[in-house]
Formats: C-alpha cells, structure tokens, sequence
C-alpha cells in the first residue's frame, strides 16, 4: 500500500542528497540562499540523462516536432499579450507582527486539504481567513494577517546601461512564449506543415511567495515544454495523445513506477483562463501527490494575442487545402527540476539485509542513474591496479564509470548504492590468471564472473 504522506522520507532523501554530492544547498559558504540549489556532480548527471532522454522520446524520434532555444528576456510587450503582466499573480498575506510573507492557498491547503481551495476567488479566500481566525504560523501571533493581495510573480529587472535610457522587462516564468513568438519563424523555414510540435528545454523564473518541498518549487527551475500546433477541432484528439505519450515516457522511458503515478483533470474553474481542458500527471512525493506534468489545451489564444499586439500576420496557411487560420496548441510542460525530485524519490529505499544490516539504495533505472558502472580492485595493491584501470578506461569509453580503490569493498559497495550505480565490477587476482572480473548487480546483490572482452556486450544488454 502506498503512503500518502512521509515527511521522514524526504528528510532522508535531502540528507542523501547533500551526502553523495547530488544536490547542494545554494550560496552555502555565505550561510545560504533561500530556495536556491546547486546540482552536484551526481545530480548535475541525473539531470542531464533526463535532458536527453526527453528531448530524444520528443524530439529526436519525431518526424513532427523540431526544437528551439529562445532568449530568456523578451520584450515586455509579450508579457502584456500572454496576459502575465495582469494575471500572473498567487494570493498574498503579510502577518502585520513578524513581517513574514504567505501565499493564502497554499496556507490554507495544508488546514482544510487541497479540494477545499480549488476555484475559490482572492474574496472566498479572505472570507475564510477572517473566519477561521488563524494563527500566524511564524510567530503565533492570532488575527495578525493583512488583507488578501494578489503578488504579481515575474522577476523584473532593467535593460539599459545609461540611468535615463533603460527599460523594464522580465525574466521569463515561463518558455512557452519564446515558442509563440517564433512560430511564423520556424513553420516558413522549415517548412513544417500542420500538425508540428516545438520544443525547448530552458530556465524559468518566477517570484514564489511560499517556495517549499526542497526542489519541487523553487523561483528558479528548468523547464522540458512543446508547444504542439494542430487543426482547430482536432485539438481533443491531439490532446488525449499527448497525455497518453507524456506517462508512456514517465513509466516505459524514465522508469517511474505506474502506482506512483495518476492523471487529474483540472474541473471548470481551475481553468487557466486561456485553456479549455488541462490534466496533470500527478507524482506521490514523500510530501504527497503534486503536478509534475501539466497538458494544456490553450486554444488558440497566445497566437491570437501576439498578432493582436504586434500587428503581425500569425496565421498558418494550408496550401493544400487553401485554408488560413490560427492554429489550436495542445502544451505538454514538465518542469525538469520536478522530475529529478520524482526519480530520487522513486529509487530511494532503505532495506534490512539478511545479515542485519540496513543499507541505502537508490533503484535508478540504468538510463537515468548517474554513474553506471563502478569498477574496483580488490585490494588497493601494485599488481591489481594496472588491470583494474585497463578496465576501467574501456567502459568509461562507453559509460559513465567511476573507479574506487579506497577502502574495503563492501564500502564501496555501500557508496555505489546510495549513488545508484547498476552495476560494480572488481578486479581480483583470479582475474590476473583467467581474464575474469566479478559483476555485482546493484537490486539483487547477485554476482557472476564474465571475461573482460564480453564485459562492452554484456553492459550493452544490461544498460
């Protein structure tokens, strides 16, 4: 059975993480950064099999999306006409006594549940504070709260050298608007025709009152989005494929467990006011279920608005069948930072060995996990080392492989556990007699003996 809430295990897995090099805290020789992170060696590699992974399952093998990469500052006008400018806002309250700043839904979803906030407007929210009466969570002070506000999110920032000459403009919070604006660029130079999909990996930004959850919602993330463009009226057709590729990807590429995973369509008032239907794909964190993935059917709004305010001709034009229109888009957006937190949590176990002792493992898939071979000589003596690194250098040729001679080998065996390595092979003195080495399988803790020059076809099966 699975459980709903543990906040012991995301303790554990912040711990691991800091522990093994994964994630770090931000800024933290200068006594830290609120809600900043640095990706270690380790996570910096998780996150990078994760790039890949998407971008060649939504990319690479489809003959129907091509990529982007666009600026993260954008003219301001374009936050005017996606509407960010005057509708990208949470709810806000101040405690008048200790000053700290709380988003009210997400305040109140931790004392009456998430069902209970869902639609409620800026008004119900208010109305609900000042009956409940509740305390300030900070400082305890009862009755202490401003009035309920919206806080508009963009990070703003000025361009412009001279004092009298610069602009305002923004971070993007989101990438998908990069894509708007240059879909008349890349449906004419690459002659895409309707359906076609773009897609972009990039960073994101976004002033969160109530940044929390470790790195589940942060002010600064990565986000894997595609915008696909399709044929007014055939978006609830192009809209229940994406959700179905987006959790085939989650469970067949990625390797998440399908129990982990569900699918909640979003009722009529959650509605972004730009989509008519929205599902996410939920993850059951240590914290509890929370969105991973968004797909969004955005009508076509966002083209619309960006021919409204910049007087360009947005339309598609199907020669074929002598038709102009606007296209409809269907948005699958995952935030990368998420999924990393979804995998680690996914892999992280704690078992009880058959001798007594408790061991950490993170079950990675071979795909996504970090370091995929570990290869150690038995001992850290003269006559072992040289064959341990020729075998060395010919997987590293092939994966990332780490070499460890420091300490006895179940050590090593223990740290290659909690990084998630698949697989350890060691190098022992029958392999000086027979060409021999042990592979010891990460999950099982089973070992076999293979010959060095069948090790590249056996990992290639393996991995």
């Amino acid at each position: 059975m699975i459980q709903e809430k543990d906040d012991s295990k995301l303790k554990d897995i912040v711990a691991v993480c800091k522990r093994r090099g994964f994630v770090f805290p931000g800024s933290e020789i200068y006594g830290g950064l609120s809600n900043s992170f640095d990706y270690g060696p380790y996570g910096a590699e998780i996150l990078q099999n994760l790039r890949k992974l998407w971008w060649e399952y939504f990319v690479i093998r489809r003959e129907d999306v091509v990529g982007l990469d666009s600026s993260i500052l954008l003219h301001p006008k374009v936050w005017e006409a996606s509407g960010h400018v005057s509708n990208f806002s949470d709810p806000l309250i101040d405690c008048k006594v200790c000053k700290v700043r709380i988003r009210v839904d997400h305040f109140l979803e931790e004392k009456k549940g998430a069902e209970f906030v869902q639609g409620k407007s800026l008004s119900e929210l208010q109305k609900v504070l000042e009956e409940e009466n509740y305390s300030c969570p900070n400082c305890g002070a009862k009755g202490s709260f401003t009035e309920a506000r919206n806080f508009n999110l963009m990070f703003k920032t000025q361009q412009g050298a001279n004092e009298g000459g610069t602009i305002d403009i923004y971070l993007r919070p989101e990438t998908a608007q990069g894509i708007f604006i240059n879909f008349k660029n890349v449906y004419t130079t690459c002659r895409k025709k309707i359906p076609f999909g773009i897609a972009q990996i990039g960073k994101s930004f976004r002033n969160e009152i109530m940044a929390r959850q470790f790195v589940f919602r942060t002010r600064e993330f990565e986000q894997m989005e595609m915008e696909y463009f399709c044929e007014p009226g055939t978006q609830k057709e192009w809209f229940k494929h994406w959700v179905d590729y987006c959790m085939m990807f989650l469970t067949e590429v990625v390797g998440l467990k399908k129990e982990s995973l569900r699918i909640r369509e979003h009722q009529k008032q959650e509605l972004s006011f730009y989509s008519e239907a929205t599902s996410d794909i939920e993850f059951l964190f240590p914290f509890g279920w929370g969105e991973l993935w968004g797909i969004a059917s955005r009508t076509d709004y966002d083209l619309t608005q960006h021919e409204k305010f910049s007087g360009e001709d947005l339309k598609y034009v199907d020669q074929a069948n002598n038709k102009k229109y606007i296209p409809y888009v269907v948005e699958p957006a995952l935030g990368l930072n998420r999924l990393f937190l979804a995998v680690i949590s996914d892999a992280y176990v704690e078992e009880k060995l058959p001798d007594g002792e408790m061991r950490t493992v993170l079950r990675f898939s071979p795909k996504t996990a970090p370091v995929k071979i570990g290869v150690f000589p038995l001992m850290k003596k003269d006559e072992l080392v040289p064959k341990s690194k020729e075998v060395f250098h010919l997987l590293r040729n092939h994966w990332n492989t780490e070499y460890d001679d420091s300490g006895a080998i179940g050590k090593r065996y223990r740290r290659q556990d909690e990084l998630g390595t698949p697989f350890c092979v060691t190098i022992d003195y029958d392999t000086l007699k027979d060409n021999t080495v042990t592979v010891r399988d990460r999950d099982s803790m089973l070992q076999e003996r293979v010959y060095i020059d069948q090790l590249k076809t056996y990992f290639i099966e393996k991995i």
